[in-house]
């Protein structure tokens, strides 16, 4: 075998050198990645959860609208509210009007 002159190993440890530190950087920059990555999964996980709460306390809004609507809508309300204030009454047999469609 050749042996490798003096200028050769300065050449090839030159090569060794940037190897080492170019996976150094590679390594860095790999573990900021890492970090950042970690650090936006937990930030979009907070919002998440912050929606999630919001989500559930509409819901229960939602629902209290349903139990009003379905309060304001009930048969005897309507009732009361035609014969107090609109001065209704319910028709007697003679008063009821019956349409029929053309056939």
């Amino acid at each position: 075998m050749k042996s490798l002159s003096r200028i050769e190993k300065k050449k090839a440890f030159r090569q060794q050198i940037v190897w080492v530190v170019l996976l150094w950087v590679m390594m860095l920059v790999s573990a900021l990645t890492v970090v950042y990555s970690a650090y936006d999964t937990r930030n979009k996980f907070n919002a998440l959860e912050v929606l999630r709460s919001e989500q559930d306390a509409l819901q229960v809004e939602w629902g209290k609208y349903l139990l009003e609507e379905s309060a304001w809508a009930s048969y005897g309300r309507i009732e009361k509210v035609a014969i107090e204030k609109l001065a209704m009454e319910i028709p007697v047999g003679e008063q009821l009007i019956l349409v029929v469609p053309n056939e």
